[in-house]
């Protein structure tokens, strides 16, 4: 078994355009959205506490079409809301990504 190494979220304030890249590096079939298992990954390489937990409460928040998926635009907003409410991420520039 092969030992990926990604790359931590940055230190401090992260722009939505950062955060969603380091998203990105999870993204293990490259289709541009970010599964439960995907984001569990994430949540997991930064040492969380029940990460398959919060993973599945931030799908839940954010996946408005419930197709088991994050995909950009205002789902991808959801997402940011939740990791800055529930994560304490702090996110800046919000717009519409």
């Amino acid at each position: 078994m092969a030992f990926l190494r990604y790359r931590g979220l940055p230190e401090g304030e992260v722009t939505a355009e950062e955060f969603w890249a380091w998203l990105g590096q999870f993204d293990a079939d490259h289709d541009g959205r970010i599964s439960r298992e995907e984001l569990q990954r994430a949540l997991r390489s930064l040492n969380l506490w029940f990460a398959s937990w919060k993973a599945r409460q931030g799908l839940r928040a954010a996946d408005a079409d419930r197709d088991g998926a994050v995909v950009g635009g205002d789902e991808a907003g959801r997402l940011f809301a939740y990791a800055q409410r529930c994560l304490h991420v702090k996110i800046t520039q919000l717009g519409s990504y």
